[in-house]
């Protein structure tokens, strides 16, 4: 069943401190919050346009929704109700921030029917977290996962590559402890250095150097492969391309690409054929559902310039999960195991 969002920003409210890598103006194209009435507004024009048929949550995004007053909380959540109790709505999620979870918390929100929690979690390393000013521990990351599913309500985790003090391994071992929180789904995000935060003054002052292009896609390979082989849910890679975003300036340095998860997907199988192909084969023969043929290929094309002796083909009663390459069969796990042993 199609999944479809109904985005609420409630832009910066209920954050208790600015981490040095926020502007949530820019990030959500918002600059002013939102009142319980326009709330019922936006989910009324959402449904206009929505197919009947298909699962739809409201979404609060932007904020930390439980870091708002327990009475606005409620305000907003009782606009919401009434639409999940005539069937309308399936169900609504939040983001918010580990800290900002606690029993009383979960009681009201499984209440007016939330379904799933995301925590911007970001980093599972100390060092990182104090560098970026988030002002938690990771214990209280642990506690606050641990709790959201004690309570039967879905665990989604947002993850950031590349902020001040990160490396390579601190960011695979941050992937490993995010395995071991069990999540029903998880954000990956490269930080990107926007105007008028305090990474930006920590660029300018050359305290911070911002991963380039190449080093995040390496980066977020292994850890795209490392979290989907746990059969954990990818539900985004890289920023919406919103259009301030796209306002020159707006983004002052780091890794930006429309396409993020594009280009993962094409390394991954580029370094999978490359390694098949290391012999040195004329030819390197492809067969795969015509819907997996793009991100063999990569973006535009990319990996048939690299791979010169690739030739695709496509059967449309193979799965989604599995490949022919040069006749022998490989799944999709046979892929993604390959980027986690490089």
């Amino acid at each position: 069943m199609k999944h479809y969002n109904i985005p609420i920003f409630i832009n910066h409210i209920g954050c208790p401190n600015s981490c040095v890598f926020c502007n949530q103006e820019k990030i959500n194209g918002i600059e002013t919050d939102i009142t319980p009435k326009e709330v019922k507004k936006i989910i009324e024009e959402y449904l206009e346009f929505l197919p009947e048929a298909g699962h739809k949550e409201v979404a609060f995004f932007g904020g930390t929704f439980t870091g708002i007053s327990f009475e606005l909380q409620n305000e907003y959540l009782k606009i919401v109700k009434p639409f999940i109790d005539s069937k309308k709505i399936n169900g609504i999620r939040i983001s918010t921030r580990p800290d900002s979870i606690n029993q009383d918390i979960l009681d009201q929100l499984k209440y007016y029917g939330v379904k799933v929690i995301e925590l911007g979690v970001q980093s599972l390393n100390q060092k990182v977290l104090d560098l970026t000013e988030r002002n938690y521990l990771v214990e209280e990351v642990e506690n606050a996962s641990k709790l959201i599913k004690k309570n039967n309500i879905k665990l989604g985790i947002q993850l950031m590559i590349g902020l001040p003090g990160s490396n390579s391994e601190i960011e695979y071992e941050t992937a490993k402890k995010t395995i071991n929180l069990k999540p029903d789904m998880v954000r990956i995000y490269p930080a990107l250095v926007l105007k008028d935060t305090k990474m930006e003054e920590m660029y300018r002052d050359g305290t911070y150097t911002p991963l380039t292009l190449e080093e995040s896609v390496k980066i977020g390979t292994k850890i795209y492969s490392m979290i989907e082989t746990e059969d954990i849910e990818i539900i985004r890679v890289g920023l919406q391309p919103s259009e301030d975003l796209r306002k020159e300036g707006i983004i002052v340095a780091g890794p930006f690409h429309p396409a993020f998860r594009e280009l993962l997907e094409g390394e991954i199988y580029y370094e999978f054929l490359k390694k098949i192909n290391s012999k040195k084969l004329e030819i390197l023969e492809v067969i795969a559902n015509e819907k997996n043929i793009s991100k063999i290929v990569g973006i535009k094309g990319i990996n048939k310039i690299r791979l010169k002796e690739l030739r695709i083909k496509i059967d449309n009663n193979l799965r989604l999960d599995e490949f022919l390459i040069n006749g022998k069969r490989y799944t999709r796990k046979n892929i993604l195991n390959s980027m986690e042993e490089k």
